[in-house]
Parts: structure tokens; sequence; C-alpha cells
């Protein structure tokens, strides 16, 4: 019984993916030639293959069941590579140029173009750990910790008078005190009623005494 060489295993599964490479190119050589609109969508979305490809890496690193991505690659009359719910991969009207942009509320927002895949990669890695990052501070922000301990209280130093809820009293007044401003009154009150006497009788014409 002859054995297989130990390479055999490495050399089908080479030759598996430069079989698939081959018929990317063919697709892609192929819509360069017509102006069918079926071969132009193949060769779009064996563009957008090799990039899923070469993206791959990235996606792998991705925690699994991390609902944040997509990394779906859809049909339609456009293929485009989904990241996220906002984010894709497409490929410009001149069918070479990889374009990344993301759906705003103000519309369509470019991040990065560029007939490299390579280039869009590290874009697309680059957005991938923004996110990441972003989502962590917010949930940091809402899990509460840092607010949950309580403030610690001071003591009040022994110069510090404590504080005190009682009303402020005064001290009383000496009867002295009392006296003199009731005798201030009393020499106004004369001082004034004099004077309106005198007003009277010179209104009268009385001689004054």
């Amino acid at each position: 019984m002859m054995m297989e060489p130990k390479g055999s295993a490495l050399t089908v599964s080479s030759g598996t993916k430069r079989l698939a490479d081959a018929v990317r190119a063919a697709k892609i050589a192929s819509a360069q030639r017509t102006d069918i609109v079926v071969d132009i969508r193949e060769a779009d979305r064996a563009r957008l293959e090799i990039f899923a490809e070469e993206l791959q890496p990235i996606i792998d690193a991705v925690p699994p069941g991390d609902d944040l991505f997509d990394f779906t690659l859809s049909g339609g009359p456009q293929p485009r590579f989904w990241v996220d719910g906002t984010a894709q991969v497409m490929m410009a009207r001149d069918r070479r140029t990889y374009r990344f942009v993301r759906d705003t509320r103000l519309g369509r927002l470019t991040l990065a173009e560029s007939t490299e895949s390579r280039l869009i990669v590290d874009k697309v890695t680059e957005y991938v750990a923004e996110r990441m990052v972003e989502r962590d501070r917010a949930l940091a922000s809402d899990d509460g910790i840092g607010l949950r301990a309580a403030p610690e209280r001071t003591a009040p130093s022994p110069t510090q008078p404590l504080a005190s809820h009682e009303p402020i009293r005064m001290a009383p007044r000496p009867r002295s005190t009392d006296f003199v401003i009731a005798l201030s009154w009393l020499m106004i009150g004369i001082v004034v009623g004099a004077g309106v006497l005198m007003l009277l009788a010179a209104l009268r014409g009385a001689p004054i005494l």
C-alpha cells in the first residue's frame, strides 16, 4: 500500500484557493470586456470576496457572539460587504475603486476609497476598533461604578464650632439704657409740642410769651 506524500493535503488546499482566485479573475476580466449587467454584478461580488478574505483575520479577532458587527456580503443590484448596520464597502462606478461608506442622518458619508483593497482593509480595521472603544466607554458610563460609594464625612476641627439650629439670642440691655431712651423721647415730645403751640399763636396773631 502506497502512502501519500505529507504535503498532498496542503497542495490540494493551496490548489483550491488558486482555483477560486482564478475564477474570480475570470469574472472580473469578463465584466471588463462586456457591458452585461449580470457580469458587472458578478465582477463586483468577486472583488468584494477578495476584500472579505483579506479582512478575515480581523473578523476572526472579534469576539464570537458580538452583535455590534455584521460582516456580511449581500447580493442585489449592487453587492456590498456590510461591516455593521450603517458601514459598508462597495465598488465605485469605475468598478475598480473600493469605497468605504457609512449611512448617517445627514446622508451617506465616504470614509475612505482606494483601488487597493489592502488600504480599505486598514480603514475598516480602524473603524472596528473605534466602535469597540466607543461601546466600552458607553457601558462604563452606564454601570454607575464610582458613584455608589458614600461620600466620606470629615470630622469638624477643634477650632471650628459645631453648627446649631437654635436661634441666636441677644444679650439683655441694662435698665439705665431704657431710662435714657425714654427720657430722650420725652424731651423730643416737649420740644415738638412747644413748637406747635408757638406756630398756632403766630397764625392767630396772639403775642408770644
